[in-house]
Parts: structure tokens; sequence; C-alpha cells
């Protein structure tokens, strides 16, 4: 069990810290609307990256109990997609964090806005995949499935309120900007890593 934890939050926790849409929207709210707001939005982030993570995981579930044939291709593609993700993050050049400009509409539910920003992002659920990939069979116990799909929530809960309390305003997110980099190049390496065993993996065949 603790192993396919590692395994899996190898990956998750680096692609967290990755500044992106779920980054963006946090601080947005946060900068233009307050901090409960920013907490709020940091809710409805949460909880989409739940949402995509019980599709993901009971998705996957299902197809290996009916086909288990598929365990071998979910991890070719997903080993394959991991490495890719690792080479563009190792190879890309350093960018500013895009921040949030003047006043933001004050109408809307800040919740619904997080949940949705991550529902838009056709990157979350592939990188799901991906990353379960690396520990899921047909033998995977739901018990374990609920407890990853707590920790991916709990996680992010954790990250974002804390994007949400201290990194809501331009120069700490300038600060912020130079560890950027390196968070990439880490997530890079976790990526590139995982990925590589689980192609090394789906050389083994697969039990009928």
């Amino acid at each position: 069990m603790t192993l396919v934890l590692i395994s899996v939050f190898a990956v998750f926790i680096p692609a967290l810290l990755l500044p992106g849409p779920d980054f963006v929207a946090v601080v947005r709210s946060s900068m233009t609307r307050g901090t409960s707001a920013g907490l709020l939005t940091t809710l409805g982030v949460s909880l989409g990256l739940g949402f995509y993570a019980t599709l993901s995981l009971l998705g996957l579930s299902a197809l290996l109990i009916e086909y288990q044939w598929l365990t071998w291709l979910v991890r070719v593609l997903g080993g394959s997609y991991l490495i890719y993700l690792g080479i563009r993050l190792l190879l890309a050049k350093p960018q500013e964090i895009e921040l949030p400009e003047g006043e933001a509409d004050k109408r809307g539910n800040p919740l619904l806005f997080g949940f949705l920003v991550t529902l838009t992002n056709p990157k979350a659920i592939v990188l799901f995949a991906s990353v379960f990939a690396t520990a899921v069979t047909d033998a995977t116990p739901l018990w374990l499935m609920g407890l990853m799909i707590a920790l991916v929530v709990g996680c992010a809960l954790v990250w974002y309120a804390v994007v949400s309390l201290f990194m809501s305003s331009s120069p700490v997110i300038r600060r912020f900007q130079h560890a950027r980099h390196w968070i990439e190049r880490a997530a890079g390496v976790c990526f590139v890593t995982i990925g590589g065993r689980v192609l090394a993996d789906a050389r083994n065949p697969v039990s009928p």
C-alpha cells in the first residue's frame, strides 16, 4: 500500500505545485475578491480535482476488471504520457506567471468558479489517468481508491489554501516565480522516472 501511494503522489504533488489554471484562479479570486473568496475557489478547485480523480480511478478499475488485457495498454499509454510531460518540463524555459489585472466581476459564486476552472482543464483527467495507471490494477481494493481520492482532495485543499492566504499579492507571486523553474525541473524528473518504471513494468505479462 505504501509503495502504491508513493508512486501516485510522487507525480501528483509536483503537478499540484506547478502554477496552472487552478493556481491562477485561486490567486485571481483572492486578489480581486478577498481571502474568503479565494478559499471558496480553493474548495471548488479541490472538489473538481476529486471529481476527476474519482472518474479516473473508477473508470480504470472497471475497465481492468472487465478487460484485463487493457492493463498493458493503459500502463504503456500512461507511462508514455508521463515521460512526455516530464521531458517537456525539463526542456521548458522560465516563464512569468500571468497575474490578473484590474477589477474582476464581483458577481458569481467563487466556489463554482474554481470547480468549473478545473473541469474545463482537459489535461487534468489525462494526467490523473496517467498517474493512476502507475498503481491501479484489477485487484486494487475500493478502500485504497477512496484513500487516494481523499488524499488528492486534502493535498489540494492545503496547497491552494496556502496560495490563497500567503501568495495572493503580486510581490509574493514574483518571489515564488524564482522557485517555479526548479519546481518544473523536479516535476520533470519525477514524471520521467515514474513513467519509465511503468513502461518497464508493462513488459511483464498480464495474468489471465
